[in-house]
């Protein structure tokens, strides 16, 4: 790989670290508000809604200026979000409780993950030949995932009480001095991810393609980003790399907080302590990228649809898990199934896209298509979680759904290839 493709991967790397980091000191802050608790997953919701309601601009933004420079952009909407976040107090609206504004804060986040997304998924089509596509794949989610586990592992450290106690006691610049809680310097601190990602960023190179929004009519936009939908989902192959992604980004969002809830439930853990699971699941999910990575080549990623089925019915066994010993080797596989069969796909899914559409457009169907799947399946969960439901209950109905959609999946492609020829695949393997 070149160079500048490891530029682009340290700006992911921190950038990525912060958003996960700052979601579990967002949940520290909303229980420290004593917000009830189905706010939680509502946190996910309102960080997931800007990739839905600005999906057909961020594909057009992206592809308008060289992608480094977009990154740059987006990532400094992130920091202004962060510190919405830390500076609740000061902008709370009378009449509404403190935990909206944390809300509020951490959809300003989301909207700069939704326009960031398009321009790092992008620059690896504009930057990479095609044949490299799955590799980039692995390296992208594997490292995104990697710092999913530091990340989620990092925010759990620091709102514990053990670290944060440390750092509230180190000599901070006069500017610091108000910190004295442990949310209070653990989003301090995440901020300083998101400087470290916004100095990379300015590093990343210039591919060289011809950068332009031809038309910035909103109507336009809508009207072009509805043709690049309907491509997508008319394509034999693109319909079905996208409603697999679209699932397991959906379901991947729930299960980060189905884990937290189950942890607490079954095994007794705090927050902090819960964590460690999520960062076990996502370990997992790092395993299958890399294995995926070496052993898919493009032309054969629908071969790994049925692990999708296989995965839901594994969620279904963590209803049986009373101990940690039983239930972090069943998140692995979980997270290892879910690796494995998602970057081979998405990679399908960008091959598709590319040759469609723009880099940038195909990037932003994708996203508003599988965050529409977060915000669904978050809101059923939170719906859940408020009506009292057993959170045994949840994980079967939610492994079970995961299974059969999966399913439906195959059944569509299987279907497709009774109804002529698909789309040709360049040769290449994964390696």
């Amino acid at each position: 790989m070149p160079f500048g493709f490891y530029i682009i991967m340290a700006a992911q790397f921190f950038s990525s670290l912060a958003d996960n980091a700052l979601l579990v000191a967002a949940i520290a802050l909303l229980m420290q508000l004593y917000a009830p608790e189905w706010m939680t997953p509502m946190l996910k919701f309102f960080f997931t809604v800007s990739y839905v309601l600005f999906a057909a601009v961020v594909g057009a933004f992206a592809d308008s200026m060289p992608k480094g420079r977009v990154m740059f952009i987006t990532n400094t909407i992130k920091i202004i979000g962060c510190m919405m976040i830390f500076f609740h107090e000061l902008w709370s609206v009378p009449g509404l409780d403190d935990y909206f504004t944390v809300l509020f804060g951490y959809a300003v986040v989301g909207l700069g993950a939704a326009a960031y997304s398009p321009a790092k998924y992008g620059i690896l089509t504009e930057y990479l030949p095609h044949h490299k596509l799955v590799v980039a794949n692995g390296w992208i989610e594997g490292l995104t995932v990697s710092s999913i586990i530091l990340g989620t592992l990092l925010g759990g450290a620091l709102v514990s009480e053990r670290v944060s106690d440390r750092l509230l006691a180190v000599e901070l610049p006069h500017f610091l001095a108000g910190i004295d809680t442990p949310v209070e310097i653990a989003i301090a601190f995440i901020a300083m991810l998101y400087l470290i990602a916004a100095i990379f960023n300015l590093y990343i190179p210039n591919t060289g393609v011809d950068h332009k929004m031809v038309n910035r009519n909103p109507v336009h936009l809508i009207r072009e980003f509805a043709h690049c939908m309907k491509l997508l989902w008319t394509d034999k192959l693109g319909q079905i790399s996208l409603a697999t992604t679209t699932l397991f980004w959906g379901a991947g969002a729930t299960l980060q907080f189905i884990v937290l809830k189950w942890a607490e439930v079954a095994l007794g853990y705090t927050l902090s302590q819960g964590t460690y699971l999520q960062g076990v699941c996502a370990l997992g999910i790092a395993i299958g990228a890399v294995m995926a990575a070496k052993m898919v080549p493009l032309n054969r990623a629908v071969t790994v649809i049925p692990l999708g089925i296989l995965m839901g019915a594994v969620v279904i066994l963590m209803v049986v898990a009373k101990s940690v010993w039983i239930a972090a080797p069943l998140i692995i596989l979980i997270g290892g199934l879910a690796g494995y069969f998602v970057v081979p796909m998405n990679a399908l899914l960008q091959h598709r896209g590319h040759i469609l559409m723009g880099a940038g457009h195909s990037i932003a169907v994708q996203n508003f298509n599988e965050n529409l799947s977060i915000l669904c399946m978050i809101g059923i969960y939170a719906l859940l979680i408020s009506l009292d439901l057993s959170i045994y209950i949840v994980i079967a109905l939610f492994g079970a759904f995961v299974s059969g959609s999966m399913w439906l999946v195959r059944k569509r492609h299987q279907y497709n290839l009774t109804q002529g020829p698909l789309p040709a695949i360049p040769e290449g393997t994964g390696h």
